[in-house]
């Protein structure tokens, strides 16, 4: 019967085109906007590692102003770290996996003269980082706890850096100048884009990943500069680099790895140990106040997805819902038409439940027609959207096949909601009268 019922549908398009076509643009409308801003805000605040989301926690200690609270607000530790915090916790090795890191940058000298000196972003880490946050290698791998310890001049490449510089071949082994100097390279990422990028939502959330990795302590031995957000609550005490390390100044991210409920809050215990041991040196002026939030906890906190992404997204499914409304009316004057018609089928045998399974398949095609309609208006928007705001969202502004299949079935479940009405209606027409009219 299914198939007799769509045939009917079909033969209803063409009989008015008119109609069925307003009501498939307005199902295409509705969907095409909302399916943008659902898009976006569907990989804002996916899980980007979710098979060890839970067990990587992002560490807080709060080392801020003792009269203003971080970011004013009096109950919220500040978001990074002091160098002194950074590698304190470092030494303690209390974790299963642990790193602390930063963001700087530099220039790539090139051996190839055909290729001009460029700047790059490095992120500076240690030796868990890649194990901790599943990074891949497509040549060689990270380098390990005595590079950290040595502070051997060692790098990763992105795929892309490794691309750019040597032609996409396995550049293990061989030497690159950085900042200056030469460093081996060691490993070379395969394609990596988590998103957001979660393990430094403050320096740009969906910015791509650095083009360079090398061993932490670095950063203090070639001084190398600070890039992405600093704040300071008090002036350093001296003049210079080092000078800044140990000051109160925040700029270094720390992650752990921590497998269980009881390790978390061995770990939580031995922060605030470390805490009380800082005050008796005259640190830490605020109240206690650690935290340990998992990766999904780290991404609410911060709002990686904005408030103004969210609204926009219910604004779009009000503008769907206007829609559907529409296409009520629409449907309404169409079954209108359709009277005579109804009637005679009453009157030959058909009855109510088949009339409404019939129009339910009907008004069910119209919606899936509007929702593959809605898509494309749906890829217009997100290619608007990648204009708008450039290659801060380029990753985000596209449709995999999740969204696809969300995007049918919404416009299905909408068409056939928007039909119960006009559907109930037709199938509640009287066969006697329309019969005694014709």
């Amino acid at each position: 019967m299914f198939n007799y019922y769509l045939k009917l549908a079909f033969n209803s398009f063409k009989r008015n085109p008119i109609l069925t076509g307003l009501m498939i643009a307005a199902i295409a409308l509705g969907i095409g906007a909302s399916m943008t801003t659902i898009t976006v805000n569907y990989l804002m605040s996916g899980d980007p590692i979710p098979e060890k989301s839970s067990q990587l926690f992002h560490v807080q200690v709060d080392s801020w102003d003792p009269n203003t609270g971080f970011n004013d607000e009096p109950n919220t530790p500040p978001n990074q770290l002091t160098w002194t915090e950074a590698t304190n916790l470092m030494a303690a090795k209390k974790a299963f996996r642990q790193t602390a890191m930063a963001k700087s940058g530099a220039i790539i000298q090139p051996d190839n003269p055909d290729i001009n000196p460029f700047e790059a972003s490095i992120r500076l880490a240690f030796s868990d980082f890649f194990p901790m946050f599943s990074v891949p290698f497509q040549y060689g791998n990270g380098w390990d706890q005595k590079a950290d310890e040595d502070r051997q001049m060692v790098v990763v490449l992105s795929k892309e850096t490794n691309d750019k510089v040597f032609g996409g071949e396995n550049s293990v082994g061989k030497n690159i100048v950085i900042f200056g100097k030469s460093f081996r390279v060691i490993g070379v990422l395969d394609a990596w884009q988590p998103l957001p990028k979660f393990y430094d939502v403050n320096n740009g959330a969906f910015d791509d990943p650095e083009a360079l990795f090398m061993p932490f302590y670095l950063k203090q031995e070639l001084e190398l500069p600070n890039w992405g957000n600093t704040n300071c609550w008090k002036s350093p005490e001296g003049e210079g680099f080092q000078a800044f390390l140990q000051s109160e100044c925040i700029n270094f991210q720390m992650w752990v790895e921590l497998e269980t409920e009881q390790d978390k809050q061995t770990y939580l215990t031995f922060l605030n140990n470390y805490v009380n041991d800082q005050k008796e040196l005259g640190r830490f002026p605020r109240p206690l106040n650690n935290r340990l939030l998992n990766v999904m906890q780290w991404m609410d906190d911060q709002e990686v997805v904005a408030d103004d992404a969210q609204i926009m997204m219910w604004l779009s499914f009000m503008f769907l819902v206007v829609c559907l409304l529409n296409t009520i009316g629409l449907q309404l004057a169409k079954f209108s038409t359709k009277s005579a018609e109804i009637g005679l089928r009453r009157a030959v045998g058909a009855t109510k439940q088949d009339l409404f399974l019939q129009y339910t398949v009907e008004t069910g095609a119209v919606g899936l027609a509007g929702g593959a309609m809605g898509l494309l208006l749906a890829l217009l928007g997100l290619v608007g959207i990648r204009h708008l705001y450039g290659d801060e969202l380029n990753d985000l502004a596209t449709l995999d096949s999740t969204m696809i299949a969300t995007a049918l079935l919404l416009s299905l479940f909408a068409s056939v909601c928007a039909g119960l009405y006009p559907t109930w209606r037709a199938c509640n027409i009287a066969p006697a009268s329309q019969l005694k009219s014709q």
